[in-house]
């Protein structure tokens, strides 16, 4: 038995409750190492010693290259649960608990794995509706000046006698104009990059939290396209900068000019008196900043009065303007503790407002239901560049990495994450991919994937680009042909996951990822209340040639194919095939 590969964390993404009548419990192992591993649960306030359990075979429902995933989840468990695992492997059979492999249990109770209680209050429970949301992702100063229209032209406005600057001429209004294009392409939610008072096009480099940038438009803007939006049934994320402000925002400037006597040095790190802005951007700053960008002093919200600040920011546009939730800028460099602090806000305001973090690497650190309910999940695009831009992994080590991604949080969480392939920090997936016809199908994967598909804007129209200056190119509204191959793929992908429940609430199954192969099949399936059971299956061929799919897998309803023929499918194909039992 391969002992090193057995692990198991309690109170963790390995036991966890899905809700207070369910817990999961999840063991790993080495792949193809065990024959059988068995759970048996009892109740740890069991008035009987030793403790009574139950034994319940674990079913493996995950594989990578290197490891089995087992699990079961448990209905209607004890509130208070001390557990072990069987292991075995057709030549030995061990006990394990306690981060132990033995061959006997104990009296003492305290000895075995334990969920303590499973609490309604640690349960991680993200809004519901983030399982059906398609997001369009829109960079506001590249979308639209107003309706199909960008002006392309910058211009330069004043804040408080601060310059702020526009770059391509995109504005609220813009946004709102074209929700009739939104709701035609399928989407219905949009996040919103920055929007706030800040210095330069991006409006990163925030001045004022609590107001609309001027380029942009007005706050009464804002509050109409709010309006417009949730009557046509699209829900609004907001981008949040508080990990870093601009130069000019109150606190900042109030430093600089009064130095340590400013009542806002402890807002910041770092720094050293005179605090000065430096002109040459290759100069290193007196302060800490994002990064090392100079024009961006990071904030510092350990200090209780620049949380209490931005836990405000935080309530006032989900109180006032109804916004559904804000993506969290740079959430990773920022203290755990703000991050509790705002989520009780925002939560005690609207308890279905979502909150995503922007966190490129492993996240499971911030989706323990205290911090996040999503993060952006760049590990999703990484996985996808490799399979279908680079060409450079086979269907197992996609596979591996898929796999490796969803055991790694609890079930609620994988539904709840924001699935990228484009976002305006990156460089288009399109230009990474060597045909469009591998891009299409990087579409199709995110559209049947669990969690949140998010469409950057302009991906649907086929924008290319692989520096800041193209990735962020102006919407071509000019050149848009809503009856192109790409968009129509969009559309009827969007549409296909709407109608289809099992699509966006289904459990996740891998049928075909064979080493050496670039043919990958996987299954999307849902328990229904008759307790038949509703599967997709979705195969994808990125290899250049035909390929035979098992005939045994090929049965049912055919709910959309390219390429699909008398059991081939062909290079560059796909198909969905639905089917009951």
């Amino acid at each position: 038995m391969n002992r090193s590969a057995v692990l198991h964390i309690p109170m963790s993404q390995y036991a966890y409750g899905t809700d207070e009548e369910h817990i999961v419990i999840r063991l790993r192992a080495g792949r193809g190492n065990l024959t059988e591993c068995r759970l048996h649960y009892g109740d740890r306030a069991c008035r009987l010693t030793p403790v009574l359990f139950t034994e319940q075979k674990m079913a493996v429902v995950a594989q990578t290259e290197e490891f089995d995933y087992w699990e079961i989840t448990l209905e209607h468990p004890y509130k208070r649960l001390c557990y072990y695992f069987t292991l075995s492997d057709g030549r030995e059979e061990v006990l394990y608990y306690g981060e132990r492999f033995t061959d006997h249990t104990v009296d003492d109770r305290s000895e075995y794995y334990q969920l303590p209680f499973n609490h309604r209050a640690d349960i991680v429970t993200p809004p519901e509706w983030a399982q059906d949301t398609i997001i369009y992702n829109i960079f506001p100063d590249s979308f639209a000046t107003e309706y199909r229209y960008l002006c392309g032209r910058g211009e330069e406005k004043e804040w408080g006698g601060v310059p702020t600057r526009g770059k391509l001429g995109g504005t609220i209004r813009g946004i709102c104009e074209n929700v009739e294009y939104l709701k035609n392409l399928g989407v219905n939610a949009i996040y919103i990059n920055p929007i706030f008072v800040a210095g330069e096009y991006h409006k990163y480099d925030l001045l004022d939290y609590f107001h609309i940038d001027p380029c942009f438009g007005t706050d009464d803007d804002f509050h109409r396209l709010i309006d417009v939006f949730h009557a046509n049934g699209l829900k609004v994320i907001i981008d949040g900068v508080f990990n870093h402000c601009g130069w000019y925002f109150f606190a900042f400037d109030d430093v600089v000019k009064k130095g340590e006597q400013s009542a806002y040095r402890d807002w910041f790190y770092g720094l050293t008196y005179p605090v000065m802005r430096p002109e040459d951007p290759e100069e290193y700053p007196g302060y800490e900043c994002f990064g090392y960008e100079r024009m961006m002093p990071k904030l510092n919200l350990a200090n209780p009065e620049t949380a209490e600040y931005f836990c405000k920011v935080g309530r006032y546009w989900v109180e006032k303007f109804h916004i559904d939730g804000w993506r969290l800028d740079v959430a990773s460099e920022i203290n755990d503790g703000f991050w509790r602090k705002f989520r009780e806000i925002v939560k005690s305001v609207d308890p279905d407002a979502i909150l995503i973090g922007e966190v490129w690497e492993s996240a499971a650190h911030w989706l323990d239901g205290t911090m996040f309910d999503s993060t952006m999940n760049y590990d999703f695009r990484k996985h996808c560049r490799r399979f279908f831009g680079e060409q450079t992994a086979d269907a197992m080590e996609f596979d591996s990495r898929i796999t490796d991604m969803r055991m790694r949080y609890r079930k609620q969480t994988v539904y709840a994450q924001l699935n990228l392939l484009d976002s305006h920090d990156v460089s288009r997936f399109r230009s990474l991919c060597r045909d469009e016809e591998s891009f299409r199908l990087a579409v199709i994967f995110q559209m049947t994937f669990p969690g949140m598909p998010s469409v950057f804007y302009g991906d649907e129209a086929g924008l290319t680009g692989i520096l800041e200056e193209e990735y962020r190119q102006p919407m071509p509204w000019d050149t848009l042909d809503e009856s192109s191959p790409l968009f129509l793929l969009y559309q009827k992908a969007i549409a296909l996951r709407k109608r289809e429940r099992t699509l966006r609430r289904g459990e996740y199954r891998t049928l075909l990822a064979e080493p050496g192969s670039r043919v990958y099949g996987y299954e999307r399936y849902l328990e229904e209340e008759d307790g038949s059971i509703e599967s997709i299956r979705i195969f994808l061929n990125m290899e250049e040639e035909n390929v035979p799919l098992p005939e045994e897998l090929l049965g049912g309803e055919i709910l959309w194919q390219e390429g699909l023929k008398e059991g081939q499918l062909a290079a560059k194909g796909f198909a969905l095939i639905k089917t009951r039992d």
